[in-house]
């Protein structure tokens, strides 16, 4: 990401949302690389409304999601709400 990332975005001037994937992701765009995964997801108030961390798409993931609940009744309602909005 150090060596393309700023290119990348430079040609992409009108970026509204980051979907911040897997901890590899969560580590380099996020101050405190030693937040759990529930610990930096639940904080996503504090990135909001511009950068969203989120759990990897992974099936391994079920059990994270069977454990916080709060993730699919507050997150994605507002996430939704969010690529609703940017969409138009």
């Amino acid at each position: 990401a150090k060596q393309w990332r700023g290119q990348l975005l430079a040609q992409l001037p009108n970026v509204e949302l980051t979907l911040v994937l897997g901890k590899y992701a969560q580590n380099y765009h996020f101050d405190n690389p030693k937040l759990s995964l529930t610990e930096l997801v639940s904080s996503w108030h504090n990135y909001w409304p511009a950068m969203a961390p989120l759990p990897h798409p992974s099936p391994r993931n079920n059990i994270w999601l069977s454990k916080n609940p709060w993730f699919e009744k507050e997150f994605v309602p507002a996430l939704q709400a969010r690529v609703k909005e940017i969409l138009g």
